[in-house]
Order: C-alpha cells, then structure tokens, then sequence
C-alpha cells in the first residue's frame, strides 16, 4: 500500500482544534487498513509569526514541497493586526499558493439532507443543492502589481490594487471546470464584469474560444458577478460548476456557504499543474477562518476541515472508496442529529468540536464494519 505525506498546517484560532479531529480521521482510515499516511506538522500564519518574526518559514515551505498534500486548518486573528502588512499571518497563505503555483481553488457548496432547514433560504431552494466553485487562485487583483499607497502632493492618499490577467491564466482555470462539468452535469457559468472591466472582457473571450475549440460537448453561459450574487440567492440550484476569478471567486463562494446552513460547512482543494509524473501540488482547507471569537471554546463545527480531507483523498490520493467513506460519514453524522452551534436548530443538542468530531468517526466505523 502506498504511503502519502501529509503535512498538517493547524495554524491559528480554530485550527488546532479542527484539524485534531481530522487526525482522528486519519487515523481511522489507517487503523482500518483503507489508506497509509506519513504526517507531519508545523506552522503558519500568527503561530509562525511568532515562532519564526515571519507566517511562513523557509523550511515549511519545503517540506510543503515535498509532502504528497497539504492539509491547513486556519490563519489570522486580532493579536497580529500590528504587524507588518508583508508578516501578516494571511501571507503565510498566499506564499503557499503563489510558490506552489496553486492556481486552482475548488469550492463545492453542497448542501446535505439534513441540513436543508439551516440554509438562509427556504428548503425548496437548497434542497439537493451541488454546487463547484472553481476560482483561480494565484492572479488578479490580490497579486497584481502595482499594489500601494502613496501620499499625493495635497497630503492626502491613494490607495491602488491591480487587476491583472494573462490568456494562459484564464485558459487553464477554465479547462478545470470543463473538465469538472463533464464529470458531474455538464454546465459551466463563467463569471466576470465585461461590462465594466477590460479584464472581465478577456475572460469572456479566452473561455468562449476555448469552449468552441475543445469543450463544445459541455453547456456554457456567460454570467455578470453581481447578477451571480443575485442568482445564488433567488435561485441557486440552476448551477452546476462556476469559474471565476480571485476576487469575484472569494465572495461568491462566502455568499454560497450560508445556502448550505454554514461556512462551517465549506471545505476547499487548491490545485497546481499535473506535472509529468501525474502528481500536483495540492493544499485542503476550510473556508471558515479562524474565527478567533470561539477559539479554545470546543464550540467549532470541524466538518468543513473532514471535508477537506475527502477532498484530499480523492483528488490527490485517488482514494475515492475512502473519500466515500468520509463523505457518508459526514452524511450519517448529521441525519443522526449531530450538530455543532452554527448548524443547530432550536430543538437541537448542540455538540462541540470534540463531541461532533466522535459523531463522524462513529459513523465512519460503522461504515468501515
């Protein structure tokens, strides 16, 4: 059985307690005889920045290189706000992502049966809800140079950010999701502001000459950023897979983490190139953040982080019996009535990190036999 190194990155606020219940998933799958992992952790973000004046130390990054994937719980939080814009604890994240080339965030919103009544919106509207995010990763606005402030001559500031991309950038963030579609429905909506943005223009033409070339067999709409917004709420279910860029990418898949009753819900998969040997780089994340307001309080929902892990599995490892496995276990979890506080109903027993993460390895055993 082949051995897989996964590098363990808690970081801050809930981190550490979500991603200790995904080592007791891991452990599970090992003890079961399902998959052999090497693990090994270090540090990012705040924790980092403390340990090392910097949110990622030259020899994380290494070892980053040189694990199979990345599983990373969270980044951030208030003690580090004074710190310099280049050591804040969120760059430690964009180093892995621009170093590692991670162009390619996946971002599933799915939302399971049980949960279908914690949605914002009514059930009829989430129920059976299974939606892809793929948003690139490693250009736009968050990486586009210039990036400053300066001082004018009347003393007053001006602050710049730059939206840039490349057709090589575009074209292969959309064959992801392409590709993604035609294993799951089969429709793309790319996302862009053509109207109002030369670089929203491109997109549209990079994605359109590349659907008519290669992907004609898959349904592709063109769709404004902010008419998504809307649709996402009105109607969310007529999407199967969205591509988009960094900017647009990170609030749309926020605004869809509350379809599925919470961002605690949310994992992500951050993919590079597949290099000649068929393996990439690969990172796992919640996307809920640090939440730093319960952090040490055992009240974090630790199933995005689980989630995450499936994610791994099943893109990185080819492990997709296993990443079944987790996926059911997560299911089985809940329509027992497992609940931590920002899924919970009012008749709900309200769980913490420990207590839900007991629940999904119960279920996972039971899956196991």
């Amino acid at each position: 059985m082949t051995t897989y190194k996964l590098l363990l990155l808690p970081g801050d606020g809930i981190g550490p307690e979500v991603m200790a219940e995904v080592e007791r998933v891991v452990a599970v799958l090992g003890e079961a005889g399902l998959a052999s992992f090497e693990t090994e952790t270090d540090l990012v973000g705040g924790a980092a920045v403390d340990a090392h004046g910097v949110p990622l130390a030259d020899a994380t990054l290494a070892r980053a290189r040189a694990a199979d994937a990345i599983l990373l719980g969270a980044v951030g939080g208030p003690k580090w706000t004074g710190v310099a814009y280049e050591n804040r604890p969120e760059a430690g994240l964009l180093r892995l992502r621009k170093d590692l080339l991670l162009f390619a965030n996946l971002r599933p919103a799915l939302c399971y049966p049980a949960l279908a009544d914690a949605s914002a919106l009514k059930r009829e509207l989430v129920e059976g809800l299974d939606i892809m995010i793929v948003r690139e990763l490693t250009g736009g606005v968050y990486f586009g140079e210039p990036k400053e402030i300066t001082t004018l001559p009347d003393g007053s500031k001006r602050a710049v950010d730059t939206q840039v991309y490349t057709t090589g950038e575009i074209d292969r963030i959309a064959r992801v999701a392409f590709d993604l579609a035609r294993k799951r429905g089969n429709r793309v909506a790319s996302v862009e502001k053509n109207n109002v943005m030369k670089s929203g223009v491109l997109w549209k033409e990079v994605v359109t000459q590349l659907h008519a070339a290669e992907y004609a067999d898959v349904e592709l709409e063109h769709v404004l950023a902010d008419n998504c917004a809307m649709q996402l709420v009105r109607r969310p279910k007529q999407y199967d897979v969205l591509v988009t860029d960094n900017l647009f990418g990170d609030i749309l898949s926020d605004a869809a983490s509350m379809l599925t009753g919470s961002l605690g819900m949310l994992p992500s998969a951050s993919l590079g190139e597949v290099g000649a040997d068929g393996t990439r780089a690969a990172l796992y994340e919640p996307v809920h953040g640090s939440a730093p307001d319960i952090a040490g309080k055992d009240a974090a929902n630790p199933l995005a982080m689980i989630g995450s892990l499936a994610m791994c599995l099943r893109y990185s490892f080819g492990l997709g019996e296993a990443a079944d496995l987790v996926d059911g276990a997560i299911t089985d979890a809940l329509a027992g009535g497992a609940r931590t506080r920002d899924i919970a109903s009012e008749d709900s027993k309200v769980l913490g990190t420990k207590g839900m993460g007991e629940a999904v390895v119960a279920a996972l055993k039971s899956r196991i036999g």
